[in-house]
């Protein structure tokens, strides 16, 4: 986890938390860190033997009675312990005494990870929502860099029958386009050679969303296959201008909350691509790691927590990841799991933009 991931509470908020004295700070850690491993209510005498507590079960009754009136705590009913509230839990989350790091088995799962995929961009956002989601049990969330502003690398041409050509767009962040094209006539090889060397020779550099036109090739064969390349070019606008959305391990959110309302309807959340993009870039906006309860401003939310780490390319935040679950979450390891991922995934789509991608398109390359 990295100092930023404390960027998470208002000035008013803050001036709160230091309301606390260091013994009252001390046993809502050790509820919370109680409560997120057991999510049963927790007790004076468990608490009076955490460490930096140290006292009596009295004092700690008393205590724990006025971070309720503060409303850190709650109790759920009479006779039980406490649990902590969406502030008990913000304060923790702020004032945590270490950093979150991942554990040298999950190190080496990220490490082995990064180190085995090699796919196109689109499919590794999507393995990492699995990765993400193994090392937390967690839902998780990669939104990827739309496309919008990206150059194209190459253009080429490929022949996957007589009548049947590919069309294969390397852009400069990585990302493979491709679009199949069907002919009524058979189309020579010489033919896709001159037309994907002209597409290159007009289209490399320029940014997708740019407006070009391509000129005569001469030929009638050339000019109809690069009209055809030029519609395809226009199918693929839609997901090239869009953001890229990948969820992974949502029938883990059964194992995390005990109402089926609850799983239900974070369920419809995460079906709404639209809101959860809108969800993350909020939390990210506001300079926050963590949202928890109704600070993200979802109302069918309000039972959960969630953490959001940027994916960074070449300095510029492009992307994000996020875990939703319960706001009795493991903050430190979701904190260090999302950061892990994020700057893994932003180091690896810099060098693929960098160092070009192959589109494995084989033969008829436009020239590039």
């Amino acid at each position: 986890m990295t100092p930023t991931a404390h960027r998470a509470v208002s000035t008013d908020a803050r001036a709160e938390g230091r309301a606390l004295n260091e013994r009252q700070a001390a046993i809502l850690e050790a509820v919370v860190t109680e409560y997120i491993g057991s999510a049963e209510p927790v007790g004076s005498s468990l608490v009076a033997h955490a460490p930096g507590v140290q006292v009596s079960s009295a004092t700690v009754r008393s205590e724990m009675v006025a971070l309720e009136r503060e409303g850190y705590l709650v109790q759920p009913h009479t006779s039980a312990g406490r649990i902590p509230t969406d502030k008990g839990y913000r304060f923790f989350v702020d004032h945590l005494t270490q950093p979150g790091v991942l554990g040298p088995t999950q190190h080496k799962q990220v490490c082995r990870f990064f180190d085995q995929v090699h796919v196109e961009m689109e499919d590794m956002l999507e393995r990492a929502t699995g990765l993400l989601s193994e090392l937390t049990s967690y839902a998780a969330v990669v939104v990827g860099p739309s496309h919008d502003s990206a150059t194209i690398r190459s253009v080429q041409l490929v022949g996957l029958a007589p009548h049947l050509v590919l069309l294969v767009v390397v852009l400069s962040d990585g990302a493979v386009e491709k679009q199949t094209m069907e002919f009524e006539a058979e189309v020579a090889d010489d033919v896709l050679t001159t037309a994907g060397a002209l597409l290159s020779t007009h289209l490399v550099g320029r940014t997708t969303t740019t407006g070009w036109t391509v000129p005569s090739g001469g030929s009638a064969e050339v000019d109809r296959v690069v009209a055809a390349a030029t519609a395809a070019f226009g199918l693929m606008g839609r997901s090239i201008e869009s953001d890229q959305i990948f969820v992974g391990g949502p029938s883990r959110l059964a194992q995390s909350f005990d109402a089926v309302e609850t799983v239900r309807s974070v369920l419809g959340i995460l079906e709404q691509q639209l809101v959860v993009v809108t969800l993350l870039r909020d939390v990210l906006d506001r300079g926050l790691s963590v949202a928890i309860g109704t600070e993200h401003g979802y109302e069918p939310l309000a039972s959960c927590a969630v953490v959001v780490a940027p994916v960074s390319i070449d300095g510029v935040d492009l992307g994000a990841v996020g875990l939703l679950g319960p706001t009795r979450m493991d903050y430190q390891r979701a904190l260090a799991a999302a950061h892990v991922v994020g700057e893994r995934l932003g180091q690896r789509l810099g060098e693929t933009g960098r160092g070009g991608a192959s589109a494995g398109a084989g033969s008829h390359d436009g020239g590039n």
